[in-house]
């Protein structure tokens, strides 16, 4: 079992929060390293150890798991060099990085965030979830209707559309869903967990929570696209 975070790789995260610039940062890389990356790394393992009891096709190894502490500044407003969070996120080994339905948590100095589902879909990936959710929409409500979900996850969260996406059908029982762009849970369990070993299993359990959605949100892509359906009514 993960033993937790040390108390210096929270004060680690604090104090970047507070310098979040280079000079102050590469420095103290080795501390970075000794108290946060490679920690991260033995909880991903661990985590990994986990899955394979009840989402083995999501394991996913450290290197590949484990997002960079480097923030991509080209396209934000915000120039700061550095995330002030250590995150991971969980795959079908058969799908993009980022996109499809996975697995995601981090470790701030202010939370553990912890979260499943599908974030920022592509477009292809978009369509091909909306039209599944046109023939599967009852399974989808009852899977989300779990009240263990909502007490451990919440509510289902995303952006959405104001009005039916072009080219589905108006009125449709699914109309709510369909409207969405991302379908995806996620709760605060609370900064204090991290320097125990009760992290770990905290993330796991909201992991095998939410795991049901993640597969239904992944079963498109199971299908070899040119046996995939298009449902219009």
């Amino acid at each position: 079992m993960f033993p937790g975070f040390s108390p210096n790789a929270i004060k680690f995260l604090r104090q970047l929060k507070r310098h979040n610039d280079r000079e102050w940062f590469q420095p103290r890389k080795e501390i970075f390293d000794s108290e946060l990356k490679r920690p991260m790394e033995a909880l991903v393992e661990q985590i990994n150890g986990s899955l394979a009891k009840f989402a083995p096709e999501y394991m996913t190894e450290p290197r590949r798991a484990i997002f960079r502490i480097y923030r991509d500044t080209r396209f934000s407003n915000d120039k700061t060099p550095y995330k002030t969070h250590v995150s991971a996120w969980f795959k079908r080994k058969e799908n993009e990085r980022t996109s499809a339905g996975g697995f995601y948590f981090h470790v701030s100095a202010e939370s553990v965030f912890v979260a499943g589902g599908v974030y920022m879909p592509p477009p292809d990936q978009l369509m091909t979830i909306r039209t599944y959710l046109l023939q599967h929409h009852e399974r989808f409500r009852t899977l989300a209707a779990s009240k263990k979900l909502k007490t451990l996850l919440g509510e289902m969260e995303g952006a959405s559309l104001t009005r039916d996406p072009k080219g589905f059908p108006k009125d449709h029982p699914a109309g709510d869903l369909i409207r969405q762009k991302q379908w995806a849970w996620g709760k605060d369990t609370g900064a204090e967990i991290a320097t125990t070993s009760k992290l770990q299993a905290e993330v796991v359990k909201r992991f095998e929570t939410v795991a049901p959605l993640v597969e239904f949100l992944n079963e498109p892509f199971l299908v070899p696209k040119k046996k995939r359906q298009v449902f219009f009514d």
